[in-house]
């Protein structure tokens, strides 16, 4: 499955998630204006957002085509921080 654009494995994820406990659930997904989407995540006090490529294949480890943004403001960030300090 890991060669499978996003998409492909989203949607296959969901349906083996069909009739799951309630406590499982697939992270939802947004497509516009990453700034935007952001900022709303950042006053929902989300960690943070990855924006990832329509139709890239899964990658262990980093890559360019997934961004990740950090919401230095949320509360698990907070935390992490002030047990490095």
């Amino acid at each position: 499955m890991r060669r499978l654009p996003i998409e492909q494995r989203k949607q296959r994820l969901a349906k083996l998630l069909r009739g799951a406990p309630t406590n499982i659930v697939p992270n939802e997904h947004f497509e516009g204006d990453g700034a935007m989407i952001f900022k709303h995540a950042c006053k929902l006090g989300c960690e943070g957002i990855v924006s990832k490529r329509l139709g890239s294949p899964y990658r262990l480890g980093r890559t360019p085509r997934w961004l990740k943004a950090k919401n230095p403001k949320a509360p698990a960030i907070t935390v992490r921080r002030q047990f490095r300090e």
